[in-house]
């Protein structure tokens, strides 16, 4: 399922947490010694392990020699969710980091379906991962410790209360013996699984929560060791490119492939439902053979309009009335009507891409007794099994997904219409299964090929009282829905597609009359989620305007919004770490100032200031305090990591990046032209973590939405000018 099943099914799961109690374990020896998993049982439809996922149907596996093998039901795009449920499993398990390695599974969603979505299907996301695992990973740890615990026990003929376990050894000090967990672990599969799991107390914790705890996967990656898909060599492969309509909508009419055919390495040309795709024994062969073949395109059907017409034409709709109601609080029309004043201001957000490092790919290969395995990053893995499936016609059963780490997703991994992993096998199904084939995307494929983060325009009013009182606020929203036309376009409740108003319609200000409306717009090009989803446009907008409102007043940045926070004391206690780190008052160098913003996304919160300079109309952020509060911090090493990143994620985004298109073709295609933040621009960061004893939340996506209006808010202590057209490079100039 997709990252925004989570916005609804969150709000349920919240409400309604899943019972520790509402589990069952699994136990069972295999070649290896003892697998062991977990799953919750209400609600979830029962599937046999042993027809879906074999041995990986287990979380965990301790092999004879030692080795403990954890099978991530969380995919792992770069944001650390391996070494997450590694933590888990070893705080209760008592390993060593040396014996640990940490594969990702699928093809089984009663044991790997994501928790926090309702459990119903396996996907990575929304940042859920670490409270997806959270209970079911450390019980595995834990009752496979207790397991080995018995099995030792009854060998050495000792108490089992007398045994410890620690950095992957039982021992027992009264006789002095003592061993690694292989020697146990085919005797502890024939154990009954403990009725009781008995979790550590977390006074004892020494992993979860250790600030000095590195990733896990961090030398590999450094060395160059850890393979992605782009990796991928199998015996005989060929490898594929593709020819994208130059439109999106058109379609293929006719080609010409006969000058690329007679080139050496290209083996053949065919055309598929989303283009053309170019064959041949390596990579440069079909490059060279691309550039040979002559596409006349059908563009009938085809979205022709510029994004300079489509963003006009949303700041028409947004003078007018919403189509859909997001939120009303008192009655926002009759406080503006009588507010002693009223501030108004539009706020416009281009497409952006997702610009990964790693370009879209995947490898199929029709095994000779008919299963079809499949190679890529998989973030929904059971969702694109059933839709190669469907493409191979194939049942589901003989589809296998290998999952791969990728260099990048921020959301872009997670498509409805899984379309790099469909095109790998209709190229398969089209070149008659002869060989293993990899379809690999250039950067321009990527650029180009879509999904996008979707524009708006924001038209936002603001009413102020004869004593100074922020008293009524209106936004309204216009642009495309993510999920409209799609497979989740049931989470479209009477209109309103929560990805489009989320940190808008969920403002945590007591406003006393709010109105949250949105237009959503009828546009043919492809949107998806992008990192912090509908937060990206919504944090900015709202943050910003409120600031304008501080500003009008004449108060200060950090106790205005602590005023309106009253009610909200996880946004209040992020909001009072970052001003106090920052050391909120004291005097900055001359021509430095403070932003301030403070938002929530996928229930984490977080606070950033941002230190800013202007300098020869080029924008400089000196430095970044952040602020977060995610619950139990379980990787604080990882949680900083996540903040630096999406701090200089989302800073790229609104100082430079945007994606525009000309009589519906995208303008850029590499990133001589998109420009992601290049290291030269990224500040300081701090991070501070707020303790805490609340379930664990996620952070892989909620520390980008602060840092625009953050920015953008000392922009105007600056210079007095508002950026309200991002990007700042280009909407600063423009202000």
């Amino acid at each position: 399922m997709l990252v925004h099943k989570l916005n609804a099914l969150a709000e349920r799961v919240k409400a309604e947490p899943v019972s520790r109690r509402g589990f069952l374990l699994s136990a069972a020896a295999t070649s290896a010694g003892l697998a062991i998993g977990y799953r919750p049982l209400a609600g979830l439809a029962a599937t046999e392990p042993s027809k879906q996922g074999g041995n990986l149907a287990a979380y965990i596996a301790i092999s004879e020699d030692d080795t403990v093998t954890i099978y991530s039901s969380q995919f792992d795009m770069g944001q650390g969710s391996y070494h997450g449920v590694a933590t888990l499993v070893l705080e209760e398990l008592g390993a060593d980091w040396a014996q640990v390695k940490v594969e990702g599974a699928s093809g089984n969603v009663t044991h790997y379906g994501n928790v926090m979505w309702g459990g119903g299907f396996q996907g990575s996301g929304g940042s859920t991962s670490m409270a997806s695992s959270w209970d079911r990973y450390r019980k595995a740890g834990a009752a496979a410790r207790m397991m080995l615990v018995e099995a030792a026990a009854k060998e050495w003929n000792v108490p089992a209360s007398e045994i410890t376990v620690s950095k992957g050894i039982i021992a027992h000090v009264g006789s002095g013996k003592s061993s690694g967990f292989g020697a146990f672990a085919k005797a502890a599969a024939n154990l009954t699984i403990p009725d009781m799991i008995a979790l550590k107390d977390p006074s004892g914790w020494t992993e979860i929560g250790n600030p000095d705890l590195k990733r896990f996967d961090r030398v590999g990656k450094t060395r160059g060791e850890q393979d992605f898909t782009i990796d991928v060599k199998l015996p005989g492969m060929l490898t594929a490119v593709m020819i994208h309509p130059p439109k999106f909508g058109a379609t293929v009419a006719s080609f010409d492939a006969d000058e690329a055919k007679a080139l050496k390495g290209v083996t053949d040309v065919v055309a598929i439902d989303r283009g053309v795709a170019v064959v041949a024994t390596d990579m440069w062969s079909a490059l060279k053979g691309r550039d040979l073949v002559t596409v006349t395109w059908d563009e009938s059907k085809a979205e022709t309009r510029g994004s300079a017409e489509i963003m006009a034409e949303y700041h028409a709709l947004a003078t007018k009335a919403p189509t859909a109601v997001a939120r009303t609080d008192g009655d926002p029309e009759a406080a503006l009507s009588s507010a002693a004043k009223v501030l108004e201001a539009t706020y416009e957000f281009p497409y952006l891409a997702h610009a990964a490092m790693e370009p879209l790919n995947a490898a199929v290969h029709m095994n000779a007794d008919g299963d079809l395995e499949i190679w890529g990053g998989h973030q929904m893995p059971d969702f694109y099994q059933q839709m190669a499936a469907k493409a191979a016609g194939l049942d589901p059963s003989k589809v296998r997904m290998h999952i791969m780490k990728t260099g990048g997703g921020f959301g872009r991994r997670a498509t409805p219409d899984a379309d790099v992993i469909l095109e790998a096998v209709n190229i398969g199904k089209a070149i008659g299964w002869k060989a293993p084939v990899k379809v690999q995307w250039t950067r321009e494929n990527d650029t180009r090929g879509g999904r996008y983060r979707p524009a708006y325009v924001h038209r936002l009013r603001a009413g102020i009282d004869a004593d100074g009182k922020l008293v009524a606020w209106d936004n309204h929203i216009v642009g495309q829905s993510i999920v409209a036309g799609g497979p989740f376009a049931g989470l479209i409740k009477d209109g309103v597609d929560a990805t489009s108003v989320e940190g808008s319609s969920t403002l945590p200000y007591a406003i006393p009359n709010l109105g949250v409306g949105l237009t959503t717009t009828d546009v043919g090009i492809p949107v998806l989620w992008w990192r912090s989803v509908g937060s990206t446009h919504t944090a900015y907008a709202t943050e910003m305007f409120l600031d304008e409102v501080i500003a009008e007043i004449g108060a200060d940045q950090v106790q205005f919004r602590l005023d309106l926070l009253k009610d909200h004391p996880r946004h209040a206690g992020v909001l009072k770490l970052a001003a106090e780190k920052a050391d909120w008052g004291k005097p900055l160098p001359e021509g430095h100032h403070w932003g301030v913003a403070v938002h929530e996304s996928f229930h984490s919160y977080v606070a950033e200031l941002a230190e800013v300079s202007v300098e020869d109309g080029e924008v400089i952020v000196h430095r970044v305090v952040a602020a977060v509060d995610v619950g139990t911090p379980i990787n604080p090493d990882v949680i900083k990591a996540q903040v630096e990143g999406g701090v200089g994620f989302g800073l790229g985004s609104v100082l430079q990046e945007e994606l525009t298109l000309t009589d519906g073709v995208v303008d850029q295609g590499n990133y001589d032209a998109y420009l992601p933040l290049r290291i030269d621009r990224m500040p300081q960061v701090e991070v501070h973590i707020v303790p805490s004893t609340e379930r664990p939340t996620g952070i892989g996506e909620p520390g980008v939405p602060p840092i625009g209006p953050a920015v953008g808010n000392a922009v105007f202590r600056a210079t007095g000018q508002r950026v309200r057209t991002l990007p700042f490079d280009k909407g600063f100039k423009s202000a």
